[in-house]
């Protein structure tokens, strides 16, 4: 039976582990700079509410950051359990930035994450601010070296393979970890993590301003967000731009499927659809909204480009790659086409929110926050995380049907002695685990939101941990 087969439940389930470990980093990443950078403000001016900012985003983190370590174990275990030959191929070359990252960037976070939080009585202000920007920096080391591990699948450098093993071995680990894919993703995905945390600040201080709670620190938190979300947008689509090249640069198919061109195209011709409606089979426009050379502007950067079509790179890649037994190297196209605008649409909505949110909290507005505004607010955080989900489900499907591009397909990296029944159980455990875990985290990021900060604190008392435990 085809839902029993082995390679379609291992990727489901791989997906799933990945996306829900997905709900977690973004906001690790961005709310320890939050926190950071609140406490600074607090260190420098001595501005008690940006201290009972730094307290209350700060225990969000913490909780945050204790989910995303437990889910983040698990993804790494199904390299060895339903992915075994795909880990034989590639363990010499991708074990190298995990290695990194768990001995370098985790310990040196999971080091100064126990200073900051049991050492608030114990250290001078400025060694305790440096330990939560350790852990900022941290965070961020982590993420590069995931990232450089993943561009070795979009665009596999630094290696050579060994005919006698049949597997790729590592031989400069400074291409690798200077992958052109790996630097062009990793300030995309910063960036989005920021917009994502900065929208979370902005949601919590709106809910408590909409009750006419905590009103000063909240009134700050708000603006703090909401600028937040713009500059994290502009690094987004700085960086997505140059990541498209990189994209176009090493896989073309991935270019083509975002747009579902089947034949290549140059100048004029190669519009970008922000909208189509197509016949089944997707080979044919029935109506379409298209901005003419902007497909040409984002893969080349010249309004006189050409964007190779599905049709073509299919042929050149069937006689390159003839070995697979592949006649077709994309991907499903309808995921790909859609995630590519679902992405785009969900950033660019939750940045007017923004815009918008500062223009009714100005200084001189003469009316006050209607009520449905500040339910909008509130309810904005999942436009930023569900614009990092998406883009990454782009970035892993559009890679089909490689596992390793141009390496490895994904058929050929399942384990072998795993059956169908092995991987269901497994997944439907992982996905009844899962959803216990998310209504804890969930309950526990809520209840420590709407109970906002103590106020109650000053920097002269003698300063509690912050706690995980309400």
């Amino acid at each position: 039976m085809e839902w029993l087969d082995p390679l379609v439940l291992s990727r489901w389930q791989f997906g799933l582990t990945t996306v829900y470990h997905y709900l977690f980093v973004p906001l690790t990443i961005g709310m320890a700079t939050v926190a950071a950078i609140f406490q600074t403000i607090w260190v420098r001016t001595g501005r008690v509410e940006y201290l009972h900012l730094t307290r209350f985003f700060g225990k969000i983190f913490l909780i945050n950051f204790a989910m995303g370590v437990v889910t983040g174990i698990v993804q790494e275990f199904q390299f060895g359990m339903n992915w075994s030959d795909y880990s034989r191929f590639v363990g010499d070359v991708f074990g190298a930035p995990l290695a990194f990252e768990g001995l370098l960037a985790f310990f040196f976070e999971a080091t100064f994450i126990g200073l900051w939080i049991f050492g608030w009585d114990k250290l001078p202000r400025k060694v305790h601010l440096m330990c939560i920007w350790f852990v900022a920096i941290g965070s961020i080391l982590s993420a590069y070296f995931i990232i450089a591990a993943n561009a070795f699948m979009q665009n596999p450098v630094g290696y050579e393979y060994n005919p006698v093993t049949n597997r790729a071995e590592l031989v400069d680990i400074g291409a690798l970890l200077t992958n052109p894919v790996a630097l062009a993703a990793f300030p995309h995905t910063i960036f989005g993590a920021l917009m994502f945390a900065a929208g979370v600040v902005v949601s919590v201080s709106a809910w408590h301003l909409s009750r006419g709670q905590h009103m000063d620190s909240m009134r700050i938190s708000l603006k703090f967000g909401l600028w937040g979300v713009l500059v994290a947008t502009a690094g987004v689509v700085i960086s997505g731009d140059q990541l498209g090249l990189a994209m176009y640069a090493t896989q073309p198919m991935k270019m083509a499927a975002a747009e579902a061109t089947y034949n290549t195209v140059c100048g004029k011709d190669a519009a970008f659809s922000l909208f189509t409606l197509g016949t089944p089979d997707g080979k044919t426009d029935l109506f379409s909204i298209r901005v003419p050379y902007l497909l040409s502007l984002l893969s080349n950067h010249t309004l006189d480009g050409c964007v190779h079509g599905i049709n073509d790179l299919n042929a050149e890649y069937a006689q390159k790659f003839a070995d697979t037994g592949l006649t077709e190297f994309n991907p499903v196209l309808w995921i790909t086409y859609w995630a590519f605008r679902w992405m785009i649409g969900l950033g660019m909505l939750h940045a007017f929110i923004a815009v918008v949110g500062l223009w009714i909290t100005r200084k001189r507005a003469k009316n006050p926050p209607a009520k449905w505004m500040w339910k909008i607010a509130i309810w904005s955080y999942p436009l930023a995380l569900g614009a990092n989900i998406v883009g990454w489900v782009f970035t892993e499907m559009g890679r089909q049907p490689w596992i390793v591009f141009s390496l490895m397909t994904t058929k050929d990296g399942v384990s072998p002695g795993v059956t169908g029944v092995d991987v269901l159980i497994s997944l439907i455990a992982f996905t009844a685990i899962y959803a216990a875990l998310a209504v804890v985290e969930i309950g526990l990021i809520v209840r420590a939101a709407k109970k906002g900060p103590d106020t109650s604190e000053q920097p002269e008392e003698t300063a509690s941990v912050p706690s995980v435990v309400y």
